[in-house]
């Protein structure tokens, strides 16, 4: 079935279901939970299987459902998963899993506001549990963060490619704010899933079944002697430093003559990219960088600018997560404040303004 690029008016969690069924996604395995459950609701009203084969399945679970793309994942299949917060929490030990049996798969996070059962508002609180490792031991996930309804179907692409060129799980992490709202969006053309030939062609550790004179793949993140496990460790290192080098992806606006600095992501940074437009108006040179890896993060992009600007403010629905990043960044050679809502509390672009003045007043005492 070929379908032709078109545009749609829908949610984000909407366009999320009909990238990965465009993509050729061969499975998703979920569990409803407020503000994401929509991706799973769209999946079943389309009906992939009748018309793609993709297995669409509400699990018992978010543990089953990540034990299921694991499963998914061992035999090569581009499978998929999504929760919000708490169930995220739920999946960590899966993705963990994941890692160090060097899986690809893709997870997205619809974040709400906490720590536990919190709110159903949006919040980016969960970037330390996404970005610094929410699971057990050395693993990284490629983080990509999307900051409007087009970048939620077009990181699918963009996820599960990642994912498969690395061998390694990749989240989306999105909110509340980019899950539930409304904008255009195009949509890619229908691509084939892959047959179990090209799997086998494509990835041969896949556990997809060998003739009986083969030993059938083994997938397992277990290694008893400690030996071995140093050496996959430092294997998986020297893939992050690749992934560092070749995969930072990030956006400049209004920069090139910029004195101070925003740094957002997700929603924070269209609400930023408003307040940006504010202040120039006043005569106020500002830029905002946006990063949409949030790992690998663009630290060496970012570091350019700590010669340049005089100060940098960091806007995130939260206490005060990516400032670390940022301060790591610039090496702490330029002022960097936080400004951030918590409880599910959107920040409008005049509050964003307005803490902007404050750091520019700041300046000027010292």
């Amino acid at each position: 079935m070929i379908m032709s690029e078109e545009v749609k008016l829908m949610k984000g969690n909407e366009a999320i279901a009909h990238a990965a069924i465009r993509y050729g996604a061969d499975g998703y395995f979920g569990y409803p939970i407020t503000p994401q459950s929509e991706i799973m609701e769209t999946l079943m009203e389309e009906k992939p299987w009748e018309t793609t084969g993709m297995v669409v399945l509400q699990a018992e679970s978010e543990i089953a459902a990540i034990n299921m793309v694991y499963g998914g994942a061992a035999c090569g299949k581009r499978v998929m998963t999504s929760s919000s917060s708490p169930g995220i929490s739920l999946k960590q030990e899966g993705i963990s899993y994941m890692a160090g049996a060097e899986l690809p798969g893709l997870i997205v996070n619809v974040m709400r506001g906490g720590p536990g059962l919190g709110t159903i508002q949006p919040s980016q609180a969960d970037y330390f549990q996404t970005v610094k490792g929410g699971g057990h031991g050395d693993y990284r996930l490629i983080t990509l963060a999307p900051a409007s309804v087009q970048e939620m179907a077009d990181h699918v692409a963009v996820g599960f490619d990642l994912a498969f060129k690395y061998n390694n799980p990749v989240m989306i992490l999105s909110d509340g704010v980019i899950g539930q709202m409304m904008e255009k969006v195009v949509l890619p053309e229908q691509r084939s899933r892959k047959t179990e030939e090209e799997i086998r062609n494509e990835q041969p550790w896949a556990t997809l079944g060998k003739p009986a004179t083969r030993k059938p793949n083994v997938i397992t993140s277990l290694e008893l002697d400690s030996s071995i496990m140093e050496q996959n460790n430092i294997r998986f290192q020297a893939k992050y430093k690749r992934i560092e080098e070749n995969e930072v992806l990030y956006e400049e606006l209004f920069c090139e003559d910029a004195e101070y600095l925003i740094v957002a992501f997700g929603s924070a940074a269209r609400i930023s990219q408003k307040a940006v437009e504010i202040v120039r108006k006043e005569g106020i040179k500002v830029g905002l960088f946006r990063p949409i890896t949030l790992w690998p993060f663009p630290k060496k992009e970012l570091n350019a600018y700590q010669n340049k600007v005089q100060g940098i403010l960091t806007v995130e629905l939260n206490a005060g997560q990516m400032i670390e990043d940022v301060k790591l960044a610039v090496e702490c050679k330029v002022p960097v404040e936080h400004f951030g809502r918590l409880g599910g509390i959107v920040p409008t672009p005049q509050e964003v303004f307005e803490q902007l003045k404050k750091l520019i007043q700041g300046n000027k005492e010292k």
